[in-house]
């Protein structure tokens, strides 16, 4: 019988064919691993049939085959040489992706992240800036996260689920980094989880209190918590755009937009051109529904920093909810320019064309967008924009 044994393939032995998963996987999801084979040009089957020419088992599963679903057919099948079991890490060695019991490792962008957590991109952006997420690469100011920091953002993202505000999770996290002066990162660097409104961390067989000290909890394992009011943001007038920002960002918090598009107008005002702020700017002013004013502030952006990628790529977006689809080609063409390997801006174009019914025109970034990120939050659409025959 054919089984894991088989010799190693290449990741072109892979085109055309027919690929079935049996179990659960270990190192990614049924999505990752199918947007994986689609980029090696094979076909993930959903079905075990005849037509299948491999079948792949999450690990430690390649065994009883009649318990897993396999016919006595395909066992002759694969006895006869005709059809292959094969185990996940084998999968994975074929596919020339990683080395055996290692993960695939995508990079994300905020607006992936964004799409991923349910959250906006401007406390994605926000974590980015305090440092709770660290970009594993930075390409023209635009940050891209690794796993583990995806990891820390669903922390963070499950703490904004549970009540907690933005504000309130940095004090205490900066706070625990204060008692632990060695602790940086606490998301990466300790066990922390959360709690009604609280953090909590895991610690030894005791409780250690915010004040240090030890006792005993027979209720629950080993955590304690460490609780702060947040402090209201002071009522004196900030004098340096750095205090605007932060004023900015606080009323950002409590939604209170139209004030934090007036104190950032201000840090702009007294520290005078940043593209940074600017940028800043024209979110708060996209989400707050000025989306005239968004579009001249991305353009001010460019104007100070034009290899902002993320600037054109959003400018691109907004002139397409304003109709402008034309203007939005031209951006997101721009973006694209000076960094072809911006998934995000290949995503938003092919869309543009499809509505401009250039269909022929945006297969190619239909393409690019999956095979810079076949497990992007926008993979499916790609995929079924791609082969729409196989829509049912």
């Amino acid at each position: 019988m054919a089984t894991d044994s088989a010799p190693r393939n290449e990741a072109g032995d892979l085109s055309g064919k027919r690929i079935a998963i049996v179990g659960k996987l270990a190192g990614m999801t049924r999505r990752e691993v199918f947007a994986a084979l689609r980029e090696a040009e094979a076909h993930p089957s959903e079905k075990i049939d005849q037509r299948v020419d491999v079948i792949v088992f999450g690990e430690n599963d390649l065994t009883d085959l009649g318990q897993q679903g396999i016919s006595e057919e395909l066992q002759e099948k694969a006895a006869a040489g005709e059809l292959q079991f094969i185990s996940e890490t084998t999968l994975w060695q074929w596919l020339g992706l990683i080395e055996p019991h290692q993960k695939l490792h995508r990079l994300y962008t905020p607006a992936m992240l964004s799409d991923l957590l349910g959250v906006s991109k401007s406390i994605i952006r926000r974590w980015h800036r305090r440092g709770l997420i660290v970009p594993a690469r930075q390409v023209r100011s635009l940050p891209y996260f690794d796993y583990h920091e995806v990891a820390s953002a669903k922390q963070l993202a499950g703490m904004l689920a549970s009540g907690m505000s933005p504000e309130k999770i940095e004090r205490q996290l900066s706070a625990i980094s204060e008692y632990y002066p060695d602790v940086q990162r606490p998301l990466t660097q300790l066990s922390v989880i959360v709690q009604g409104s609280e953090i909590l961390l895991r610690q030894g067989e005791g409780l250690l209190e915010p004040g240090g000290q030890m006792r005993f909890d027979f209720d629950r394992d080993d955590d304690f918590a460490i609780s702060f009011n947040v402090v209201d943001p002071s009522d004196e007038m900030p004098e340096t755009p750095e205090a605007w920002e932060s004023r900015a960002a606080d009323y950002e918090d409590d939604e209170q937009l139209d004030e934090a598009i007036r104190c950032l107008r201000s840090a702009l005002s007294v520290g005078g051109p940043s593209a940074d702020r600017s940028f800043r700017l024209a979110e708060l002013l996209y989400r707050a529904g000025h989306l005239g004013g968004a579009i001249e502030r991305y353009y001010v952006v460019i104007e100070q920093e034009p290899e902002m990628i993320e600037a054109r790529a959003n400018l691109g977006c907004v002139l397409a909810e304003t109709g402008q689809l034309v203007e939005a080609v031209s951006a997101l063409r721009e973006a694209i320019a000076v960094y072809d390997d911006y998934c995000d801006a290949h995503y938003h174009l092919a869309r543009v064309l499809d509505e401009l019914g250039r269909q022929r025109e945006a297969v190619s970034h239909w393409e690019k967008c999956l095979a810079l990120n076949p497990d992007s939050p926008w993979a499916d659409e790609a995929y079924a924009r791609l082969h729409p025959e196989e829509e049912d």
